[in-house]
Parts: C-alpha cells; structure tokens; sequence
C-alpha cells in the first residue's frame, strides 16, 4: 500500500525555488532516509507533507488524503501524522506526562485517565516511564528528544516524520534517540526522515533518498547509494560528509 505519494511538488518562497518538482511513493512500513547538503529542501519537503509549507504547485497524498488540495481539513489529517522536529519544542511549565497528554485530550479528546495510560505506555516505548513527573529542564537533550518522540506516538499515527531529530543533541546523547527510532522501524512503523545520521541511514532504512538543489538526484537501497551511488553529485556529497575510518566505504 502506497502511504505517500509526491508528484510534481514545487515550493518557492518568492522568486527562490526550493522544491523542483519532487515525485516520491513510500510505501506503508517503509523508512525512507532523505539525505543531501543543507539547502537541498529535505526539510521543506516534510513540511509540505503534512501542510505545514503550502506547495506552490504538484499533489501530495498521504493515504486516501491530499494534503495539497485547497478543501482538506489540514488539522483533522494531521492527527494521522506524527513529526518530530530538531528542536523538542516541550512545554517548560508542564511535566513530561502532561505533555504527552495534553494533545491527547484537547485533539482526539481522550478523558484524562486514558490519555495518561497512553502516555506511559509510549515513555515506557522510549525507556522514560520513571521520569513521568519531571519536567523537561530536569532532562537531557536526548531525553527530551525521546518524550517528543512519545508525543507523537501517543496520537497513533500512521506516518511519522523527522526533520533531524540528533543534529541539536550532543554526540553521547544521539545514540539513545536513533535506538528508539529503530525499534519503531522493526515495529513497522512508516517513517521519513532526514538525517545526517549517515550509519542510521545505512542499518534502518529500506530506501535513501539523496537530493540537491530542490531534486531528487539518487534514490534506492542503502547499499547501492552510500556504497557505490551512480551519480557523480552524489560521490561528492558521500565523500565530504563520511569522516575517515567510518564504517561505510564508497567503491
């Protein structure tokens, strides 16, 4: 089953244009990995899939939905859609369930003792049940990353996103979060993410994607685009970006 379909997406923000025309399907129970120099328009691409970015021209489906058409109740599809942002956005003034609960209750209107079921149930998933009363300044940067990741979760998407979720973490604190984010890959949970996780793309992706300049310029199986990419662009951007004694090896 297809569960994103991009065709023709376009994004200008005035006269630059971010997105040149973007055809892209994920399939249900996919991890697609978007990977390319900064700029190239990853994160805008998952912004106009769950309409935070209004694309300038081209159709985005997620499911049976799409996003692009001007009479879509953007806010109902978005509970289908769960993001993950660089930065935690949490509420500083509400404990780590709270903020796990409050969307629950005023979104898919869940009664307080369910949605906080719920709650545990999903910091459990990220191995932070036992900081349920803490707030967020009481945590890590990777803890909070992880209770972001359970926000999202507790709204029982079908799609999640993620725009970078370890580029704000410091080094020791990425490993926690990109182990959560496999377990939801092993669970089948369908994913796009952008990254410059290069391993994580390589281990738990089923598809990268790399683009530049708006396009898509490389897609396929991990170990034929960070291993042996058929364009030259793509060699380059490998080779800039994987350090010496790195575990993956252009040939």
């Amino acid at each position: 089953m297809v569960a994103v379909r991009i065709h023709e997406l376009h994004k200008s923000f005035g006269a630059h244009e971010v997105l040149r025309g973007i055809d892209l399907e994920v399939s249900g129970g996919e991890v697609v990995c978007l990977v390319g120099p900064s700029g190239s328009g990853k994160s805008t691409l998952l912004r106009c899939l769950n309409g935070l970015e209004t694309a300038t021209s081209g159709t985005v489906h997620v499911g049976d939905v799409e996003m692009t058409h001007p009479d879509t109740d953007l806010d109902a599809a978005r509970r289908h859609i769960g993001m993950v942002f660089q930065h935690f956005n949490l509420f500083p003034h509400l404990t780590v369930l709270r903020n796990v609960t409050i969307a629950q209750q005023r979104v898919l209107r869940r009664s307080r003792r369910d949605a906080d079921r719920v709650a545990l149930a999903n910091l459990e998933r990220v191995g932070l049940a036992d900081r349920a009363r803490a707030y967020p300044a009481q945590l890590s940067g990777g803890q909070q990353q992880r209770v972001a990741i359970a926000r999202s979760l507790a709204m029982e998407p079908a799609l999640m996103l993620f725009d970078e979720p370890t580029s704000a973490l410091d080094p020791e604190l990425v490993g926690d979060v990109l182990a959560v984010m496999r377990s939801l890959a092993e669970d089948g949970m369908t994913m796009i993410v952008v990254t410059h996780e290069m391993s994580f793309a390589r281990d738990v992706a089923t598809r990268v994607v790399f683009m530049d300049e708006g396009r898509v310029v490389e897609t396929g199986p991990p170990a034929e685009v960070l291993r042996a990419p058929r364009h030259e662009r793509t060699r380059v951007f490998l080779q800039r970006v994987l350090e010496p004694g790195r575990d993956i090896e252009l040939r």
